[in-house]
């Protein structure tokens, strides 16, 4: 009884000494994913302007066939997502919901969070609040200063090559990983990763990166970072009201994760990308920035600023059907594909992260070959596979 009751008083100081941080550990261990996490808590509003989303056309009238769709839709449906919603031309084509979701249902944006702060970036220099994407950090985060890590620019952490060495992939309440998503202070986490390659020479995608960067948008504006992104840009695409994660109250929102948005307003963000940064005819973000974000990186020509651009890289098993087919970069169930050539936006959403045998490249594919404007690429010289089928 003795030794019972010293562990009992050990657990009790250990949950203590940090309750937000239990609290959150316990309660993201207790089951299987759910749409709304419960412990993305404390949160802060990131207000919108709940306009209307895009005018609802049939598919006929953007040239794509319903048969393919229908298609996309039994694919995604038998992989558990939640949504399909394809847009074409500012016009919302399709929409399947599964699981009781609508268009307005709110979700865990998962990996989708750290395209805000890509897009924010744009703005911000656009508006004269930071300088240039080779701007080194000592110049607006003064915590770097004094070390190599004042070397690595807004580019290496657009780029995900900042040179910080990643915490171990663990979720044990003792490791860095689990305290920087759980704790209490994520800049001063972040802040304590040490620099351990040369910044712009390799990537390696961690939560620091983007975390980085929406601390350099406060820094640059005087502004929380939620309050940045209502007015630069989620407000002005019309999206309803969400939420950012917190590290504690008042504190810094998580720009990596966990933002809680309505599904349906990520499709307003696809339209702003296809539109390089045009909304309806509206310039939300100087054009050239998203065309930036999704050209090649200097350290790996797969991928561009939280984007993928190959299908291979995506994970998938098949090529993209469309050459210029790019989709945000995830790392769970949502998916996003963008194809500006066509001004296709398919919108893809789920809860838990895709099983093994799930092909990023199907819905996309089996969509574009339903559209009848598509034009596909010429085979390449000594191709003959292209040419003769069957070789």
């Amino acid at each position: 009884m003795v030794v019972l009751g010293a562990l009992l008083l050990a657990a009790l100081a250990t949950f203590m000494s940090a309750p937000l941080f239990w609290e959150r550990y316990l309660a993201a261990q207790a089951g299987a994913p759910v749409r709304v996490p419960g412990w993305y808590q404390p949160r802060e509003r990131l207000a919108g302007s709940y306009q209307a989303p895009a005018p609802r056309v049939t598919p006929d009238l953007e040239s794509l066939n319903a048969p393919p769709l229908a298609a996309a839709a039994a694919y995604a449906a038998s992989h558990g997502s939640l949504a399909l919603i394809v847009a074409r031309h500012d016009h919302i084509v399709f929409e399947r919901y599964w699981q009781g979701s609508t268009f307005d249902t709110l979700i865990d944006s998962q990996s989708f969070t750290r395209l805000l702060a890509a897009l924010a970036t744009g703005s911000a220099i656009a508006h004269r609040r930071l300088g240039w994407p080779d701007e080194p950090l000592r110049y607006l985060v003064r915590e770097t200063r004094q070390d190599g890590r004042g070397a690595i620019t807004l580019r290496d952490l657009l780029e995900f090559s900042s040179g910080l060495a990643p915490p171990p992939a663990a979720r044990v309440p003792w490791s860095a990983a689990a305290r920087a998503l759980f704790g209490s202070d994520i800049t001063a986490a972040l802040l304590a990763q040490p620099l351990t390659r040369t910044p712009g020479e390799s990537r390696v995608v961690q939560a620091a990166d983007p975390q980085l960067l929406s601390l350099a948008l406060e820094r640059a504006t005087g502004e929380r970072y939620a309050s940045y992104l209502s007015q630069a840009l989620w407000r002005r695409v019309g999206a309803s009201d969400a939420w950012l994660y917190l590290d504690r109250p008042g504190g810094a929102a998580h720009a990596a994760c966990c933002m809680l948005a309505r599904q349906g307003d990520w499709i307003r963000i696809a339209e702003l990308m296809l539109g390089d940064g045009n909304y309806r005819g509206y310039e939300i973000i100087r054009p050239g920035w998203v065309k930036a974000m999704r050209a090649p990186t200097r350290v790996d020509h797969d991928h561009g600023q939280y984007l993928v651009l190959s299908a291979q890289a995506a994970g998938a098993k098949q090529p993209y059907m469309a050459p210029d087919t790019y989709a945000a970069d995830n790392e769970g169930g949502n998916r996003l594909w963008l194809i500006p050539s066509l001004q296709l936006a398919i919108l893809c959403t789920a809860t838990a992260p895709r099983s093994a045998d799930f092909d990023d490249a199907r819905i996309p594919n089996l969509i574009v070959s339903g559209v009848r404007d598509f034009v596909p690429p010429a085979a390449r010289p000594g191709d003959i596979r292209a040419i003769v089928p069957g070789h």
